[in-house]
């Protein structure tokens, strides 16, 4: 009880644990790796061109829509109603998962799974209100690591229940729903916010405060005018001062409002101007578009390879497995000592071919394993660039300013998503199967390999031509 009092009283310990219970829980899904089978099989009877050409589209397009409002809401919210939205979210999804029918139904499930995953931001920038910027290391180690380890044994957790104990997919959905269930029992003991990066600083609550200065307040009246304001139905005092109030009040919200948007417009062409800033976040904009396309579509590749119905899934494994070796492909990229001016951008170019060859692989083979171990290759090669991308970002830039790059990077990403998933997948665009969709996405890695090797190249040999023009002896002046 002692520990419990102190850990509540703590400035940044009770949030953390809280947070972190949240994060854990709520990424438990053991049933995700399996969503495709589940949709396929006998408990919802979707053919896989219905999965594939008309269901996860939606998720694309929901998630493009709610994303700005989200990050807005989010910050004038002050996090914690939008987190315990998300916590709705999920419970809505999986409940929808459990007992809705039909394609529409499952197009809704999408919805909410949008929703789900444009809240993201909530969690993952809530700490930054409720704590010291001397703990913002601790802590984002913390809350990022959690969720990494609550996937990971959600996943292996499915995967030994689908192939030990014989478990089905439909009662894999139970075991998630509970695991959300828990999530959003954590989400309401987060202590509120007082703060927040935009709308909600110090400064900004001030400012809303009634102004006091002699040249704005109300003289009282006297009798004479008081007599006068009641023949004219004009408010008394108490009910003009109110009215005052409330006046006043809206006119700074809505002051305040638009201050922030000029300052985010100001902020972001300020960020977006500088060429280092500019050339990283192209990166990360265009191949987390192809990172979130291939995670969305990469079951329905598995079960055209090798159909669930034939053999044991282990999708499930190859989900962990691939996110631990993300995890240690990213923390081994802190110990490397090298100039990520020169040389991160032709690491761009060159991983971006690793990631398009792992997605070629993928594509041609007709063994289930082979395509498993080019999907390992790609995703904890992504991991390791974006990041390299991140790290290079942020120590460029204040809090919020990542905070807004961190936004508008990934709603480029989505709109290049959304173009794709149109284009390719969408039955009102090609509607291509999933074998020449995988084509096209090894192609799009390959074009984003091209422009990063050019442009690394580029910067390498004109840093050695500057280097050797620098250190080159200076020849002696000829005279007649």
């Amino acid at each position: 009880m002692d520990c419990w009092k102190n850990l509540q009283q703590s400035s940044w310990g009770y949030p953390t644990l809280i947070l972190c219970m949240y994060g854990f829980f709520s990424t438990i899904r053991p049933s995700e790796p399996f969503l495709t089978p589940y949709l396929t099989g006998s408990y919802k009877n979707l053919t896989i061109d219905q999965v594939t050409n008309q269901i996860f589209p939606v998720w694309t397009y929901s998630y493009l829509v709610i994303l700005f409002p989200v990050f807005l809401a989010t910050d004038y919210l002050r996090y914690k109603p939008v987190i315990l939205l998300q916590g709705a979210s999920y419970l809505i999804t999986w409940l929808m998962l459990l007992f809705a029918q039909g394609v529409l139904a499952m197009q809704f499930v999408e919805v909410f799974y949008g929703m789900v995953t444009a809240t993201d931001v909530a969690y993952y920038s809530y700490i930054y209100s409720v704590v010291s910027p001397d703990h913002y290391q601790r802590v984002t180690s913390y809350c990022r690591s959690v969720t990494l380890v609550g996937f990971t044994i959600g996943s292996v957790l499915g995967q030994v229940l689908v192939s030990f104990a014989g478990v089905s997919y439909f009662h894999l959905n139970v075991i998630s729903t509970v695991f959300v269930s828990v999530a959003i029992v954590a989400s309401f003991f987060l202590p509120m916010p007082q703060t927040s990066m935009f709308f909600h600083r110090k400064a900004t609550r001030e400012m809303s405060q009634p102004p006091t200065n002699d040249q704005n307040q109300i003289s009282p009246p006297n009798t004479n005018i008081n007599e006068a304001n009641k023949e004219l139905h004009i408010p008394s005092e108490t009910s003009m001062d109110s009215e005052y109030d409330k006046s006043h009040i809206k006119k700074n919200e809505t002051f305040l409002f638009v201050k922030v948007i000029l300052m985010l417009w100001a902020d972001f062409k300020e960020c977006y101007t500088s060429k280092e800033l500019l050339y990283w976040s192209i990166w990360w904009a265009m191949a987390t578009c192809g990172y979130n396309q291939i995670v969305n579509y990469v079951q329905v590749l598995w079960d055209h390879i090798e159909p669930s119905s034939n053999m044991t899934v282990y999708n499930g494994g190859v989900e962990a497995v691939s996110t631990l070796l993300g995890a240690g492909a990213s923390f081994a990229v802190g110990y490397v000592n090298t100039d990520w001016n020169l040389w991160g951008e032709l690491s761009l170019g060159i991983f971006s071919a690793v990631d398009a060859g792992a997605l070629y692989l993928m594509d041609l083979t007709n063994n289930i394993w082979v395509c498993y171990a080019g999907y390992l290759i790609f995703k904890s090669s992504y991991m390791l660039l974006i990041t390299i991308a991140t790290f290079q970002i942020a120590s460029n830039l204040s809090m919020e300013r990542y905070a807004l790059m961190f936004g508008v990077n990934n709603f480029i990403a989505l709109a290049l998503q959304t173009i794709l998933t149109v284009i390719v997948v969408d039955k009102s665009g090609l509607g291509l199967e999933i074998i020449t969709q995988f084509l096209v996405y090894g192609s799009y890695f390959a074009v984003i390999a091209l422009i990063f090797l050019i442009r690394g190249i580029f910067i390498y040999t004109h840093h050695r031509c500057t280097k050797k023009k620098e250190t080159s002896p200076v020849e002696p002046e000829m005279r007649f």
